[in-house]
């Protein structure tokens, strides 16, 4: 019922816009465009591997560039530049005590989208991402083993770029486009395999509102 509820939603607002469309002899899809654009990450982890190991979503920034290049009418190819702000809230146990602890993963984010445009102002984006991790900022609370989990967290060695995937919409309204997002990493947070700390994927939603320029 709300999956129907959102389909219905979804292409009521596509004929909307492509009414609005219509009565303008201009069609943007065939141009160009670049802009700037802020909002929000919610991101949490899926694909948990480690000790009793659970998560929690957070919030975090996410902004950067964007540039649209049109193949054709109903085509074209959108790269990004991003800096992203990925995390969770986390709990477990580790060498039997538990330990909560708070990361926040400052990401360099590239995602290179395909633009599927079937209608003016509406368009739909799916693709690959590549992330960089540029910093990582994490507040621990552990238990009577305190000495022995610190080394544990200090053994981990961190992956620094990632493959990942993205999809979503962006609506555009003469020089403003709201844009929402989904992404989810193929590889998790460190390499080594075989420490007893949590291994994880990252995954987000992203809401920005962004201006042409």
């Amino acid at each position: 019922m709300k999956k129907s509820f959102l389909v219905l939603i979804v292409f009521t607002t596509c004929l909307a816009l492509e009414s609005v469309a219509q009565s303008s002899n201009f069609d943007s899809r065939e141009r160009i465009t670049a802009g700037l654009k802020v909002g929000l990450n919610r991101s949490n982890v899926w694909d948990e591997q480690g000790q009793d190991f659970r998560a929690e979503p957070k919030f975090g920034f996410a902004g950067g560039v964007f540039v649209g290049i049109p193949i054709s009418k109903y085509f074209g190819f959108q790269p990004e530049l991003l800096i992203s702000q990925k995390g969770f809230k986390g709990e477990g146990t580790l060498l039997g005590t538990e330990y909560s602890f708070s990361r926040t993963s400052t990401f360099i984010d590239l995602p290179l989208q395909l633009q599927i445009k079937p209608v003016q102002h509406v368009t739909l984006l799916i693709g690959p991402q590549f992330s960089h991790l540029f910093k990582e900022n994490n507040k621990y609370t552990f238990g009577s083993n305190s000495t022995e989990q610190e080394e544990e967290f200090g053994k981990i060695d961190p992956r620094k770029n990632i493959l990942g995937f993205v999809g979503g919409l962006d609506v555009s309204i003469n020089r403003f486009v709201v844009s929402g997002r989904f992404g989810y990493d193929f590889l998790n947070n460190h390499r080594d395999g075989s420490t007893t700390v949590p291994r994880y994927k990252n995954q987000w939603l992203q809401l920005t509102f962004g201006l042409k320029i």
